[in-house]
């Protein structure tokens, strides 16, 4: 099988075609990416036979159409999402390929769901945000709802994370991108919007105890799960997703550039020379980072992924908490990773629906688990580093293990 992920030399994009070209499973793996050069070198770097580097941009329609054409599925790591993420999707369905990403950001999410009318004419599957949120977060509450509660009420995603070795301009742009748009979440039954540095968005912000990482005030994060969620969970009431970028300091300065209104991509005159606000912006907090990491003690990647979801057992209140937290390990590990086992569910023909879907409406928990357990060794850690708490009626916390849980709570 043939496998080609676009962006597959940059920091989230390595980490997933590494796992794909020693998993086996196929015998292609091309990394399509405008840094061609970086590419070609982490190419003969992983040093395994089939994979190879090819430059596309993918704003070329017409040669990325040429470039994935005869692979059997494409993973797509190329953002900012909100520019690129429709882009590609349409060239997989003339392409006639099966695709995979990690789409976070909700305007695309809702463009590329429109797209599903032509995906399912195409004979495609098309699975989105197949990442840590959106990705593993929307399968656990799957999980949930599926074989431990018999209602669900509520669904609370908490993510903070940071210090990464690198960051790339998508990254920031991305996170000023979320704080300008309306984000929108599900509370009282009902699709709400708030604004992230508007009281509507401060009411949401609260301190979370994040495992291994530290406690943090969150704050309003437009990532689907809000969107998605509350379609294929019956009756739950309630889906919020708040996160934070480490450190805290980092977050303001990006908050400050958007109070600031320096977002702006209309190129303005400095001394002679164009140059768009936000790119000056962008270039600025790239500049201010490892200061800012370096005052806050923060020396290595880290990050905490939690969920909590809420809702009755035999008409007794129940609440499980799951959480993905590393330290050594970031957004390159927690959102490569589920890339990559999302990439291989699709090329082993686990994922069936046609169309385009988020991962709660197809990809099955025990299935991903099990790919995790055999496939995924990063240092010591085996599979997907999930821990399970259980808090029953009576408010009493339990440690449990997700193999127990799999095997039927």
């Amino acid at each position: 099988m043939k496998v080609t992920v676009l962006g597959g030399a940059g920091t989230i994009g390595s980490m997933a075609t590494r796992i794909l070209a020693s998993s086996g499973m196929f015998s292609e793996v091309v990394i399509g990416d405008v840094a061609f050069e970086r590419a070609k070198k982490f190419a003969s770097e992983i040093g395994v036979k089939g994979v190879s580097a090819v430059k596309i941009d993918v704003t070329d329609s017409s040669r990325l159409q040429k470039t994935i054409k005869g692979s059997d599925v494409i993973l797509s790591c190329v953002g900012p999402f909100y520019k690129y993420a429709p882009i590609v999707l349409k060239a997989c369905i003339a392409a006639g390929v099966n695709h995979v990403d990690i789409c976070d950001d909700v305007d695309a999410t809702e463009a590329l769901l429109k797209m599903d009318g032509e995906a399912k004419k195409a004979g495609i599957s098309a699975l989105i945000g197949m990442g840590s949120s959106p990705g593993v977060a929307n399968v656990l509450v799957r999980f949930c709802a599926d074989m431990l509660l018999d209602e669900v009420e509520a669904i609370d995603i908490y993510h903070a994370h940071g210090g990464e070795e690198t960051e790339g301009p998508a990254v920031v742009k991305h996170r000023i991108h979320s704080m300008i748009i309306p984000v929108p979440m599900f509370l009282d039954g009902e699709f709400k919007t708030v604004k992230v540095l508007e009281e509507s968005g401060k009411a949401l912000e609260e301190d979370v105890e994040f495992a291994d990482v530290g406690t943090y005030r969150v704050y309003a994060y437009p990532h689907p799960e809000t969107i998605t969620l509350p379609r294929y969970i019956k009756g739950v009431r309630r889906v919020t997703n708040l996160g934070l970028v480490l450190p805290p300091a980092y977050a303001e300065l990006i908050k400050g550039i958007v109070r600031l209104g320096m977002t702006s991509e209309e190129p303005i005159e400095v001394d002679g020379k164009k140059i768009a606000p936000i790119d000056f912006a962008v270039a600025f907090a790239l500049h201010q980072r490892p200061k800012l990491l370096k005052e806050a003690g923060i020396t290595e990647p880290m990050g905490c992924l939690k969920i909590v979801v809420k809702g009755k057992k035999k008409g007794q209140p129940s609440t499980y908490v799951f959480s993905m937290a590393s330290r050594g390990m970031g957004m390159r590990e927690g959102t490569g990773v589920p890339a990559a086992l999302g990439t291989m569910l699709m090329a082993m023909g686990k994922i069936k629906l046609k169309g385009v879907f988020p991962p709660e409406a197809a990809v099955d928990p025990i299935e991903l688990f099990t790919l995790a357990k055999e496939k995924i060794r990063i240092g010591g850690t085996v599979g997907l580093p999930i821990r399970v708490e259980h808090i029953d009626k009576d408010g009493k916390v339990h440690r449990l293990s997700l193999e127990s849980l799999v095997k039927g709570p």
